[in-house]
């Protein structure tokens, strides 16, 4: 009983322990090059939003990942883009999101 009462609280302090205060943020030192300008294509369909693109970091260097098109999840729904955030850090990605 006692051996399991001490796993217990060593597996509960573990998880605690994982939470607390971490935010999921990889932070960049060097803040990201201006936006591309980017071709809008004509929509493959009715419904369809398009999605700008925007600079993934990767291995050191910010990698352009191109706009694309896709179908809201839901009637009226609107794209809000994703961005860099500058903290005292360094530079962060905030996702784009569905609205």
């Amino acid at each position: 009983m006692r051996s399991l009462t001490a796993a217990l609280l060593l597996g509960a302090s573990l998880v605690t322990g994982a939470c607390a205060g971490t935010t999921g943020r990889v932070y960049v030192r060097t803040g990201p090059p201006p936006l591309r300008r980017e071709a809008v294509v004509v929509a493959p369909g009715p419904g369809y939003v398009w999605v700008p693109g925007y600079y993934r970091y990767d291995r050191g260097a910010y990698i352009w990942v191109g706009g694309r098109y896709e179908r809201p999840p839901r009637p009226r729904a609107r794209w809000v883009p994703g961005h860099w955030q500058q903290e005292r850090r360094g530079w962060f990605w905030v996702d784009g999101r569905w609205r």
